[in-house]
């Protein structure tokens, strides 16, 4: 057979969609992929301190550290301890909500856009408001004091300190997942409900019947957004504990952020980022397994 041959025309016209997409894909090629390489390279280097000369190979030395270092595990148990208290309930308490203000009452627009309004304020302005609010003299603690219960110390205790913070986080995302699955809701047929409604199954009854089945992709969807979402948890510390106090809520993104930026170790700021990607890359395996199972 012979080959084929494209004319100057039809070379074109397969050429014009990746012409199209070259700008996006050259910025994505700075921005994104060229640091992600090189900050896989610096995992295996060091700078000795000196960020004007070339680095040195080191091997797997800044991998041997980390596993030494008492600080990273002590961050790697409160970032895991943060995805399991924040998951499950930016999984549980957003579909609840979503199924209260999912009916055509007087005034509901006004209900979804209450709880999603957190949503679109800045995480820096929440996070001071919030640190304001569970300051020893702020409203929460005034509120206690009225009820003549003792101040909580919400931010300065070791035990409190990652709980107080979670719940800010909490707080922030149930509108935006609250949206995800009231899209979902608005998909299924009402007509399911009414015929359930005839079996018997009515009330919460009929959510467990029909809802949550229905809703098993935009329940999987959201745990998977959460988990990333916790796992890459940054701006409430910085803001409210700055990883204090001792550590007590210091998330592994807050430590890369310290080990890069104030003791401007950048090597091993990459080794803990390699680490962090594996880490999440793992959770993204696990949803598309379950994903792949459930839709069976």
């Amino acid at each position: 057979m012979k080959p084929v041959t494209l004319t100057k025309q039809q070379l074109l016209i397969k050429l014009t969609p990746y012409l199209f997409l070259f700008p996006a894909l050259f910025l994505l090629g700075i921005v994104i992929l060229i640091p992600t390489f090189q900050a896989f390279y610096l995992s295996f280097t060091q700078y000795n301190y000196d960020l004007t000369k070339p680095s040195n190979w080191i091997g797997l030395e800044n991998f041997y550290r980390l596993s030494q270092d008492s600080a990273f595990w002590k961050t790697l148990i409160n970032t895991i301890l943060y995805l399991l208290g924040v998951v499950p309930l930016l999984v549980s308490l957003p579909l609840l909500l979503a199924i209260l203000v999912n009916n055509n009452l007087r005034g509901i627009s006004l209900f979804r856009l209450a709880f999603y309004i957190p949503v679109i304020i800045s995480t820096v302005v929440v996070g001071i408001t919030w640190k304001a609010l569970y300051s020893s003299n702020g409203l929460f603690n005034q509120m206690l004091n009225y009820l003549g219960i003792d101040a909580i110390p919400w931010l300065t205790s070791t035990k409190m300190a990652i709980w107080s913070v979670m719940l800010v986080t909490v707080w922030k995302g149930l509108g935006y997942y609250m949206m995800i699955y009231l899209a979902g809701l608005q998909g299924i047929s009402k007509e399911l409900y009414e015929a359930a409604a005839i079996d018997g199954s009515d009330g919460w009854q009929k959510h467990l019947d029909i809802t949550i089945p229905l809703m098993r992709s935009y329940i999987l969807l959201v745990a998977v957004i959460s988990s990333i979402s916790a796992i890459k948890t940054f701006e409430e510390v910085y803001i409210m504990t700055q990883g204090g106090p001792l550590n007590s809520s210091k998330t592994i993104v807050y430590y890369l952020y310290e080990k890069a930026f104030h003791d401007l170790d950048i090597n091993y700021a990459c080794t803990i980022g390699l680490v962090l990607f594996l880490i999440i890359l793992a959770f993204s395996i696990v949803n598309l397994k379950v994903s792949t199972y459930y839709k069976k």
